[in-house]
């Protein structure tokens, strides 16, 4: 058993992931989209020249509503801005020739670096319109609950906290 458990942490040991902010890093706010399929292609295509979305004029949940088309396939979405504080990022495998920091070994060394930046995304759906119900909506909001919880607690907010506390308890003795 010892030795399975020391095998597994020789590959589970961690290494370095190097982040710089690219040369060529470009402002693709307006121009990201999280489409419901999976596309097995990476390469160079004229995506605008095939995906156009539309504007619909609708407006659910405070929402509007876009519409597009995929493969003939109706998608319907919406363009949701990332949270104050928060940036999206689409990142590239370094090259090997860029100089790597002192003391670290290239086998642990994955360097990355941004390519590209954007403040929006645009979400779809296959056959139902946006909402606020939406799981991709949601996630976003547990990025508020997070900031809360790893917010540190002033003296002023342990007081403001601990005063319904004494109401209760003085109100349950009566």
């Amino acid at each position: 058993m010892e030795g399975i458990e020391e095998g597994f942490a020789e590959k589970e040991s961690s290494g370095c992931i190097d982040l710089c902010l690219g040369e060529a890093a470009v402002d693709l706010t307006g121009d990201i989209h999280q489409l419901p399929c999976c596309i097995k292609y990476n390469g160079p295509c004229s995506v605008s020249h095939y995906f156009k979305p539309n504007h619909t004029g609708i407006e659910v949940d405070g929402l509007k509503v876009e519409e597009a088309f995929f493969r003939g396939r109706k998608l319907q979405g919406t363009t949701i801005h990332l949270p104050e504080g928060y940036s999206g990022f689409v990142l590239g495998k370094r090259s090997s020739d860029t100089a790597k920091p002192t003391g670290i070994s290239e086998g642990n060394m994955i360097g990355w670096e941004t390519n590209a930046k954007f403040q929006e995304i645009t979400f779809w759906n296959h056959d139902n319109l946006p909402s606020q119900d939406d799981a991709y909506v949601r996630s976003f909001h547990w990025l508020a609950v997070s900031r809360a919880l790893h917010k540190p607690a002033t003296a002023e907010d342990l007081r403001a906290a601990s005063l319904p506390l004494k109401q209760e308890l003085c109100t349950s003795e009566k």
